[in-house]
C-alpha cells in the first residue's frame, strides 16, 4: 500500500526564539518602495506646498514671488500682493527709464564711467517664473570687467587694461564674493550694473560693491560684495600694487569716479 504525503516545507538551520524559522525567498520589493519613498518626499512636499492655495509658499498662476525675503507683517499679509510693482518713488518726471537708472546709481556713488546695461531674455527665466540667481553673477562679472578696464586705462593707458584682462603683470582675482537678492527680475527688463570699491587698511586686498538696477521695476534689485586681491600673475603671488593703483583707488571710494 503506498501513502502519498504531501511536500513538507524546507527550513533553514537558523533558529529564532527557540523555533525552526521556514526560509522563505529574499525580495527586494519592500527596500524598493521604501527609498523610492523617501528618495522623492522632500521634492514632492515642496511641489505641494507651491500648490496649496493655503500654503504660505504658494504662488498663484500669473504672479510672482514676494519682492524681499522679510514676510510682510500679519497685518498687511492677506492684502499684499506678491506681484512687484515699480517703485515710484525713484521715477523722475520726463526722463526715461534708463536716465533715471544712472542718476540714481551716480548719486549712491557707483562709478558712471564703468556701468553696464544688461539685457534680460527669456531663457534667464527658471521654473520659478523669474531671472534664476546663478545669472546674477554673471551680470555682476560683466559689470566687473567694465570697471577693470576704466581702472586700467586710468592707471596706464589702453597697454594697461589689455594686460589687465589677459592676466599679466599685477591685477586683481576674486577671494570670495557675496549677492543680496532683493527683487525679483522677470523679462523684458534692462538692468544697470554699477560697481564702486571699498578699501581698508590693507595694501594688498579691497572689496569692489556692486548693485543692480532695474529698469522696469526702477529699484535696485539685488546688491553685492566681492573681495579682490592684487595678484603678480607672473610671479602667481599677492602683492602690492604700488601708490600709483591706490590713489586712484582712494579716489574712487571718496568720489565713486575712476580717474588718472
Amino acid at each position: 500500500m503506498t501513502v502519498s504525503l504531501p511536500p513538507l516545507p524546507m527550513f533553514s538551520l537558523t533558529r529564532a526564539f527557540g523555533r525552526i524559522l521556514p526560509r522563505s525567498k529574499p525580495t527586494l520589493r519592500p527596500f524598493l518602495f521604501q527609498t523610492a519613498s523617501l528618495s522623492g518626499s522632500s521634492i514632492k512636499s515642496l511641489r505641494d506646498a507651491f500648490q496649496d492655495p493655503t500654503s504660505p509658499f504658494h504662488i498663484a498662476p500669473g504672479q510672482t514671488g514676494p519682492e524681499s525675503p522679510d514676510a510682510p507683517p500679519p497685518s498687511q499679509a492677506s492684502s499684499t500682493s506678491t506681484t512687484t510693482q515699480p517703485d515710484e518713488s525713484n521715477r523722475t518726471a520726463g526722463s526715461s527709464p534708463a536716465e533715471n537708472a544712472r542718476a540714481k546709481l551716480i548719486s549712491m556713488g557707483y562709478d558712471a564711467g564703468s556701468f553696464w546695461e544688461q539685457s534680460i531674455v527669456w531663457g534667464h527665466h527658471d521654473a520659478f517664473r523669474h531671472v534664476n540667481n546663478a545669472h546674477y553673477l554673471r551680470f555682476i562679472e560683466s559689470g566687473r570687467m567694465m570697471w577693470v578696464m576704466a581702472f586700467g586705462k586710468a592707471l596706464g593707458g589702453e597697454e594697461r587694461v589689455k594686460a589687465m584682462l589677459a592676466g599679466q603683470g599685477v591685477s586683481i582675482i576674486l577671494k570670495s564674493i557675496t549677492v543680496n537678492f532683493r527683487r525679483p527680475v522677470t523679462f523684458p527688463d534692462t538692468l544697470l550694473v554699477g560697481h564702486r570699491p571699498i578699501i581698508s587698511s590693507s595694501r594688498t586686498q579691497f572689496t569692489l560693491n556692486a548693485v543692480l538696477y532695474s529698469y522696469s521695476q526702477q529699484a535696485i534689485v539685488a546688491d553685492s560684495d566681492g573681495a579682490f586681491v592684487w595678484y603678480d600673475y607672473d610671479t602667481l603671488k599677492k602683492r602690492d600694487p604700488g601708490d600709483a593703483a591706490w590713489d586712484i583707488l582712494k579716489a574712487a571710494s571718496k568720489h565713486g569716479q575712476v580717474e588718472g
